[in-house]
């Protein structure tokens, strides 16, 4: 290769990363200005476990949707959905402006008559990852990070129980345990990654 033709192949194989580096900030930049950010807000720990639904899908829990988990919309029309266990859904239909922000308080009811049972057993969830939704004979109870560890745990009545376990990108979860009354007991296990397409429908599309 003539010494000219060598020295030009040299200057553009440094100049492609380059330019690479310097388009990336921009296409951030545009993308952030198409897409809306939205800010949820909790006054409680009841509110700040409480996960979180957008049009019918799954994307966390609320204090944890910040920094690089935070809910990036397209504009338009959404239904966001907050969830807790013994407490009524707060729904709320928004509209996400390009390029803003804007700051959604959530607060939760408790639901009439709920209460503990007298008589239970506790049952306790080691699970990663800590956000994944959890639902105890269909209906959701929490994420998995408020109902594991060394002091979370649930009361739920003694008999079988059905437990699922799921995370968009992961595999679903599932497993029965039977628990008699005071008896303490344990559910450990690791989410497997898949595709969002695997999810079931409580946690892709949860009517």
């Amino acid at each position: 290769m003539p010494r000219r033709l060598w020295f030009l192949a040299v200057v553009v194989l440094l100049i492609l990363p380059l330019c690479a580096l310097l388009a990336a900030p921009s296409l951030r930049a545009q993308d952030s200005k198409v897409m809306g950010e939205v800010k949820l807000q909790g006054a409680t720990s009841v509110e700040k476990d409480a996960g979180v639904w957008v049009d019918g899908e799954y994307v966390g829990y609320v204090k944890e949707l910040k920094g690089n988990k935070k809910l990036l919309l397209l504009p338009g029309k959404h239904q966001v959905t907050a969830r807790q266990s013994g407490y009524g859904d707060f729904v709320l239909d928004i509209i996400v402006e390009p390029g803003q922000v804007q700051t959604v308080s959530v607060k939760m009811s408790l639901l009439p008559g709920a209460t503990t049972p007298k008589v239970t057993s506790e049952l306790k969830l080691t699970i990663q990852p800590p956000r994944a939704a959890v639902f105890l004979d269909g209906s959701y109870v929490g994420h998995a990070g408020e109902l594991g560890g060394s002091v979370h745990s649930m009361l739920v009545s003694p008999g079988t129980h059905h437990i699922k376990v799921e995370l968009p990108g992961y595999r679903t979860f599932e497993t029965d345990v039977t628990l008699l009354a005071g008896q303490k007991s344990e559910v450990k296990t690791e989410l497997v990654k898949g595709s969002i397409e695997q999810a079931d429908s409580e946690i892709k599309k949860f009517e």
